[in-house]
């Protein structure tokens, strides 16, 4: 039976969870998900997991933030002046913005405390620091 290999597309199904068991992601219950390895389409520590599997095999495997989303950097966090966002927004905790960042590209960013004159927003992943679980299944190797 075939072994995934680098190069290969596969579809899985998988289920995320964060260390006090909370789901944050699921495949189940929709189509499977796909993805190319070796094009850094997902985690490093996912990919990995998913090499040498065969159709059919189900693994679990728990990754650290270095083998997930990095660990979350400080520097990414900042404060913005109500005055630079514009007029029409309420903003409140946890919502999500579209900011430009320094070389041009757009970002997105998570607003973590609203003042009356300030609001402070984070451009690390929202997973960025956690230690991650996944179930994984592998369904095909395309």
């Amino acid at each position: 039976m075939a072994e995934v290999k680098d190069g290969d597309k596969v579809k899985v199904h998988y289920t995320g969870t964060l260390e006090d068991g909370e789901t944050f992601d699921s495949s189940e219950g929709s189509e499977a998900f796909e993805f190319t390895l070796g094009q850094n389409m997902v985690i490093p520590g996912f990919e990995k997991a998913v090499l040498g599997m065969q159709v059919g095999n189900e693994t679990t495997v728990t990754l650290s933030p270095d083998n997930a989303y990095g660990n979350a950097m400080p520097e990414m966090v900042t404060t913005v002046k109500r005055e630079q966002l514009p007029a029409e927004l309420s903003p409140e905790i946890g919502m999500m913005l579209q900011a430009n960042a320094p070389d041009g590209s757009v970002m997105q960013v998570q607003i973590k405390e609203v003042n009356d004159d300030s609001i402070t927003v984070d451009a690390n992943h929202p997973l960025a620091g956690k230690t991650l679980t996944f179930q994984i299944r592998l369904v095909e190797i395309a």
